[in-house]
């Protein structure tokens, strides 16, 4: 079974990965892994105010990542394999991929305009030490073309 690892977050290229994973999922039979990334806070004197950071910005990360399940529930009659962990983004990812073999794909969108985002930038350029495919979906894309293209 093939599985597109998503990257969620409240960026609209994070919509249109999703997208495109959900419905290259249903077309071979395959499912969806979102993983949710919460930056890890800079040290800070007061360890009380850091810990509340850290736990809301979780929160919100399992927030985000339960409405796109929902989305994805929605368009595929799927349950998705939620994650949410906490770290820098790109080693995150790396670490995920690690523990989770079977990601056949990992699904990042470009910026519909200007650069193409930390995470596009960083994975293009490192596409070949990847245990997997990257596809880079144009983020100007609409729902149609997403769908024709998957």
């Amino acid at each position: 079974m093939r599985v597109y690892l998503v990257i969620i977050d409240e960026t609209e290229e994070a919509h249109v990965a999703l997208r495109f994973a959900a419905r290259r999922a249903a077309k071979t039979g395959g499912v969806v892994h979102l993983l949710a990334l919460v930056p890890k806070q800079a040290f800070n004197a007061f360890g009380g105010v850091q810990a509340t950071i850290e736990e809301e910005a979780r929160d919100r990360a399992e927030i985000l990542a339960n409405g796109a399940a929902g989305e994805l529930m929605i368009e595929s009659g799927k349950m998705p394999q939620i994650a949410v962990r906490v770290g820098d983004g790109k080693d995150v990812i790396i670490e995920y991929l690690e523990d989770h073999p079977e990601v056949a794909a990992l699904v990042l969108s470009a910026a519909p305009e200007g650069g193409p985002g930390p995470l596009v930038a960083h994975f293009s350029a490192n596409a070949g030490a990847l245990p997997c495919p990257l596809f880079i979906v144009p983020g100007g894309l609409t729902n149609e073309q997403i769908d024709r293209l998957s």
